[in-house]
């Protein structure tokens, strides 16, 4: 599966050598990461994972750039299972509450409808408002929850979030 997911803004690819460092700024501010997964690591770990073989069926980190500068500003992950994908996504504090994200998960709801992803789901952590906030946004409707994490999902061919 190839998406070519690029926004007025931004886009998305796969992440360089050049990224690890501004990916571990953020990934490692353990106050801005409270509610994600994947952080903490060494450089070599993050490393490992990112600049290695990824798939979209076990799961992939994508970079999100900058299309001016071609730096990093964010990331995506996106994991298949059949007809559907799980999606998460985080933004580095200083491009926070600057639309990217919304522009970027626009782009790319739009670009796996196209591959044919019937539901898009993301899980979130409760009390990740801006998080929440951004799925309500993109249409996305609670189907689930548990302590640790609220499950939402959309279904593209039903409902596009508009720009």
């Amino acid at each position: 599966m190839l998406l070519n997911i690029t926004t007025r803004r931004c886009a998305v690819r796969h992440f360089r050598a050049e990224d690890i460092d501004a990916f571990m700024a953020y990934r490692n501010d353990a106050v801005w990461m409270r509610y994600q997964g994947f952080k903490g690591l060494t450089k070599e770990d993050y490393e490992s994972v990112l600049l290695g073989r990824q798939s979209i069926r076990q799961g992939v980190q994508l970079a999100v750039v900058c299309r001016e500068s071609d730096r990093l500003i964010g990331d995506l992950y996106l994991k298949r299972d059949g007809d559907v994908c799980w999606l998460g996504y985080t933004i580095s504090p200083q491009k926070a509450r600057h639309g990217y994200m919304f522009e970027t998960v626009t782009e790319t709801i739009r670009a796996l409808a196209a591959q044919g992803i019937a539901e898009i789901r993301a899980g979130v952590a409760p009390g990740n408002d801006a998080s929440i906030s951004l799925l309500k946004k993109l249409q996305f409707e609670q189907v689930g929850a548990d302590e640790d994490e609220v499950i939402c999902a959309l279904r593209p061919a039903r409902s596009m979030p508009k720009e």
